[in-house]
């Protein structure tokens, strides 16, 4: 988790890679799931508990491993504070929708964020991306657009209910287009800051600023309501630990697919927890998505293997 930045290989241990994060995967889908049971509640409100309980398991680990006082050092707290607050901004809009929405269509829909982190590398990182890559982004956002159109076309209906999904797949969509921002800063970050001090100022950042929010206007909470966001912040921090490790022991192109079985695991803790069950336009949307999303992921893959190659075979200089 602590890993200096610079070339990292993992450990040959695919299995234990998958394992990790099929894991991740599942803290996050019970994060989600906890936010959405603990009812409508301010954005604010809900990253807060998700940013500073989020933080325990992180500083437990830290300190098991003797490096908590070293995880906040940084010659960067600007660029950790402008990735916290384009985080905060994504995860309050994600929140947002994803109380509005059944759990299933909520999580599908934030899958268009590798889509525009593919858009935005090639508009703001100077990536090149060639038609293999913008075929499935342009594809991709077809199946968005099959899940969405359903609760969209619900802004004509005119009632609350069917205006508040409406609102929250557009909130989705813009949480997961500024999510794609918040990755193309971490990226910058990850060349000179270890993975935990990124985490921790990302959280704190959070934990602030969501804070701030208080005077607007936070609602009461039951016991209930207070043990399940407390409990989505817990498993949003053991989320990211596991995460984090998985990337230790297996290639990211090898652990990356196994982030769509959260769509699995939405459909079915949706249906049993919720009584969502999901529609054919999210299954017909959320199989087109997914698809081009393990296809962007083939395509970086075998582009890894030939610049990989053609590095070998550059001869020494000198």
């Amino acid at each position: 988790m602590t890993g200096a930045a610079g070339p990292f290989r993992p450990a040959g241990r695919p299995l234990v890679g998958i394992a990790l994060k099929v894991m991740s995967v599942t803290a996050f889908v019970g994060m989600s799931s906890f936010i959405k049971a603990a009812g409508t509640l301010p954005a604010g409100q809900l990253v807060f508990f998700r940013s500073f309980f989020a933080m325990f398991p992180i500083l437990a680990v830290l300190a098991l491993r003797r490096e908590l006082a070293t995880a906040f050092r940084t010659t960067r707290p600007f660029s950790h504070m402008a990735r916290g607050l384009v985080g905060v901004t994504a995860m309050g809009l994600g929140f947002f929708g994803l109380t509005r929405l059944p759990l299933p269509e909520a999580i599908t829909l934030n899958y268009a964020q590798p889509l525009v982190v593919v858009v935005f590398s090639a508009l703001f990182m100077g990536e090149v991306v060639r038609v293999f890559r913008w075929s499935a982004v342009a594809v991709g956002f077809l199946g968005v657009v099959i899940i969405a159109w359903p609760k969209l076309t619900l802004f004509s209906a005119g009632t609350p209910l069917a205006e508040g999904e409406a609102l929250g797949v557009v909130a989705m969509l813009a949480g997961a287009a500024v999510s794609a921002v918040a990755l193309l800063l971490v990226r910058r970050l990850v060349a000179t800051e270890k993975t935990a001090t990124i985490v921790l100022w990302f959280s704190l950042t959070a934990t602030v600023v969501s804070l701030m929010s208080l005077p607007f206007g936070w609602a009461p909470l039951s016991w209930t309501q207070a043990a399940f966001l407390v409990s989505a912040g817990i498993c949003g921090g053991l989320g990211q630990l596991l995460m984090t490790q998985s990337y230790r022991y297996a290639e990211m192109s090898t652990i990356a697919p196994f982030e769509y079985t959260s769509m699995l695991l939405a459909i079915v803790v949706g249906y049993l927890a919720f009584g969502d069950v999901p529609t054919p336009h999210m299954l017909v949307g959320g199989a087109i998505v997914v698809g081009a999303g393990l296809f962007i992921i083939w395509r970086e893959h075998r582009l890894g293997l030939q610049r990989g190659a053609a590095r070998r075979l550059v001869p020494p200089q000198g």
